[in-house]
């Protein structure tokens, strides 16, 4: 086969609009996460229990740190579908759909059967202890029984990304949020179930996101490309899924274990300056939001050029996601700036907080700007599947951060702790964005 008659046959264009329609819902989407959290903190806030409030807050983190560490599920299946569809090959989008999904619920179905020894791990790692520590138990208890439904989830969402869908996975987070507020308000509140109420609210909302996104992607199968279950099962493809499952793990789990450094030293500045702190992250969550759209935006344009063999795409998508991510990322950072007094001022009472959330403003302000770039390399490597070097650069990165707080946290203290964050998040973007040249000469010389 002539390879370049075939990448010829296999182009197509991408404009503002391509970048816009992923980028766009996904941020929507994400954007209805934070409305969750509140509204599972407004109902059990009503009950006027602080115990069971707090027993919720505690419930929550573990389980974002649980489901959060399985996040390989839904970039790898990006990666990997973007890559199939850019080869329009139907038949190996339906294999590694299977491929995915059999992992999600196989992890869903461990986390299950670990759920006693996981909950039992997290009371006693966060210390909580009687009616915190029974309220803790009760929403884990409950919302642990949609973990297969909650990682199948995320293989849909991989899924629906990697085929540049970007409106179906508004819709799919949007029900399952949706399904998850209303139920937990009427749960919780309207029948006086409490934090009982909002896991049972989760869970509901999980299973219903599950089952309209399973009828979605099958509906959309032909039968004629339906893969055989030895194909699905290959061991060739099996292991190219785990080990690229391995890597994102990896990087997830570095990831998280700098933002809890940069906690655990916060501790040390004393009540005050963690909560300041703790105030602050929100600014740069938010940045995060819209960064992870056009991440995903990345993701898929990259893994379909990649399996497309069409240059001119791979390095037409990477310019116009670098133009939006740092267009935005320079809007929001202004925004932070200017209004970052009043936001302070909404989310704290507290007069010592507000000032020295005030005194560190810029630190966090600028997240947007230092993050642009790492948000971007991620979504570029994990849909052209080079998650080796995102792993390594992830493990530099950190490295780099290490010495950073061991320099200047003793020198500048909390000033130090936020410009560590900042230069992490640097490096993270610099260090990838050295190896895109060389590694896509690489890929695309292969492919000819």
């Amino acid at each position: 086969m002539d390879t370049r008659s075939n990448s010829h046959s296999l182009a197509f264009e991408v404009t503002h609009r391509l970048v816009l329609s992923i980028a766009i819902p996904m941020t929507l989407g994400f954007l209805t996460t934070p409305l969750l959290g509140l509204t599972s903190t407004a109902v059990v806030g009503h009950m006027g229990d602080p115990e069971a409030l707090a027993g919720l807050a505690i419930g929550a983190m573990l389980f974002d740190l649980i489901l959060g560490s399985f996040n390989f599920l839904r970039a790898s299946t990006t990666g990997l579908t973007a890559q199939a569809y850019g080869r329009r090959d139907q038949h190996e989008q339906q294999a590694v759909f299977a491929r995915a999904l059999i992992s999600a619920l196989g992890c869903g179905l461990a986390l299950l059967c670990l759920s006693p020894l996981l909950r039992a791990a997290g009371l006693r790692l966060m210390g909580a202890e009687g009616a915190i520590a029974e309220a803790t138990a009760t929403y884990f208890s409950i919302r642990i029984l949609a973990a297969p439904a909650a990682l199948a989830n995320y293989a849909i969402l991989g899924f629906v990304l990697g085929r540049g869908q970007g409106g179906v996975g508004l819709l799919l987070q949007a029900l399952i949020n949706g399904i998850n507020i209303l139920l937990s308000i009427y749960l919780g509140l309207s029948l006086g179930w409490g934090v009982a109420g909002v896991a049972w609210g989760t869970l509901a909302g999980e299973v219903a996101g599950a089952l309209a996104g399973l009828f979605i992607v099958l509906s959309g199968f032909a039968r004629a490309e339906r893969p055989a279950w030895p194909e699905i099962l290959s061991r060739h493809r099996l292991a190219e899924l785990f080990a690229l499952n391995r890597d994102i793990l990896i990087r997830t789990f570095v990831l998280i274990g700098a933002f809890a450094i940069m906690t655990r030293i916060g501790t040390g500045f004393g009540a005050v300056t963690l909560a300041a702190n703790a105030v602050l992250m929100n600014f740069f969550l938010l940045s995060g939001y819209y960064l992870d759209g056009l991440a995903n935006a990345a993701e898929q344009i990259t893994g379909r050029a990649v399996g497309a063999h069409y240059r001119p795409a791979f390095d037409r998508g990477l310019k116009l996601t670098t133009l939006w991510s740092f267009g935005l990322a320079a809007i929001v950072s202004a925004f932070f700036l200017l209004a970052g007094p009043w936001l302070i001022s909404v989310l704290t009472t507290s007069p010592e907080v507000r000032q020295a959330a005030g005194a560190y403003l810029p630190w966090a302000a600028v997240t947007g700007l230092t993050g642009a770039l790492a948000f971007l390399m991620d979504g570029v490597f994990i849909g052209a599947t080079w998650s080796v070097d995102m792993r390594n650069r992830m493990l530099m990165s950190f490295a780099g951060y290490l010495a950073m707080l061991a320099v200047f946290v003793p020198l500048f203290g909390n000033h130090g702790l936020w410009l560590a964050m900042n230069a992490f998040l640097l490096f993270r973007g610099f260090f990838l964005a050295m190896l895109v040249k060389p590694r896509a000469d690489q890929t695309f010389r292969a492919a000819q």
